[in-house]
């Protein structure tokens, strides 16, 4: 008997990520539940260098600025609650002082530009349809700062504007890296602050316009983050107590939907390796100065040393 849809998933025969590969991730906050998922199993990743960007035209703004070495400069930034803020990054890079929050902009940029060109799989995850317009300056902004509303307008991108700007995006990273995977997906967490209706609304033009732009014959790919989350976990119990982010079982399942279709059979060995000895590392003992602790850690001590000498960047 079968409890649930299954959405059918094939691997990638071409392009699959190994632990030779290097991953950029720029999106949404599910960006940082798969990147973590990463950086667990020691895959060469590097995500979100400007924090959580929601929507499109913030990622296209960050690929450009990145490949085109932009510099940040106090036109810039602004400060507003006693920090200063700049409206293309997330408030996670906001500071107290501005030289300092220049130099976190101006270092995420080159490190953008060194993955980007370095990268053999781009995946970004959209999250939102939805932008708002900084009304003094007539720019869509990537985070608002908690900036009085009144300051801006809010906007439904068209399918159009975001397809647009997804082919801008590509454009961009196959001008200085033409054999990246690019990879797209629509995250799961519910915007339900812009209105349920107008959250389905906001995914809808979301999924239509990343549709305009794969083709697997120029490496660029959809992977069906979203649908997973609505139909195959199609139940309260797959989310956080807000009722609006996956919880760890719902991204548990995502990542193994994920590993199925994009990471290669030869890596999963090593991915269990890895799990092995993470799971050793966490382990808390009874008696840490007994013989068999002693033993256990000496073990894994062994096993980490095996495989950094098969893969130096692997470190824990």
């Amino acid at each position: 008997m079968k409890l649930q849809t299954q959405i059918p998933l094939q691997s990638e025969p071409h392009n699959q990520i190994g632990y030779h590969s290097k991953i950029a991730l720029f999106g949404s906050c599910f960006v940082e539940n798969i990147g973590e998922k990463f950086n667990y199993f020691k895959l060469q990743s590097f995500q979100n260098p400007f924090g959580i960007l929601f929507h499109p035209l913030a990622i296209e703004s960050l690929v450009a600025n990145a490949i085109n070495s932009k510099t940040y400069t106090e036109e810039d930034i602004f400060f507003h609650n006693e920090q200063w803020h700049c409206y293309e990054a997330h408030s996670k890079l906001s500071n107290d002082n501005k030289d300092d929050l220049l130099h976190a902009l101006n270092n995420a940029v080159q490190s953008t530009n060194q993955q980007i060109h370095q990268a053999t799989h781009v995946i970004i995850t959209l999250g939102t349809a939805w932008v708002y317009r900084h009304i003094a300056s007539d720019v869509i902004v990537a985070n608002c700062h908690k900036v009085p509303q009144k300051q801006f307008t809010k906007e439904l991108l068209t399918v159009g504007e975001i397809s647009e700007s997804l082919q801008a995006i590509v454009a961009l990273i196959k001008s200085v890296n033409p054999k990246a995977s690019v990879i797209f997906t629509v995250s799961p967490v519910r915007h339900i602050k812009d209105g349920f209706v107008e959250n389905t609304q906001s995914k809808a033009h979301l999924v239509a316009a990343i549709h305009q732009v794969i083709e697997p014959r120029n490496q660029q790919y959809y992977f069906p983050s979203y649908e997973i989350m609505l139909d195959e976990l199609r139940d309260y119990r797959f989310y956080k107590a807000d009722m609006l982010h996956p919880n760890d079982v719902a991204v548990n399942y995502i990542w193994e939907k994920f590993k199925q279709v994009w990471i290669s059979e030869k890596a999963h060995k090593t991915l269990n390796e890895v799990d092995v000895i993470q799971k050793g590392l966490q382990h808390r003992p009874f008696n840490p100065n007994s013989t068999s602790h002693k033993a256990f850690l000496q073990s894994l001590k062994d096993k980490q040393n095996q495989l950094q000498q098969s893969f130096s960047h692997i470190v824990f």
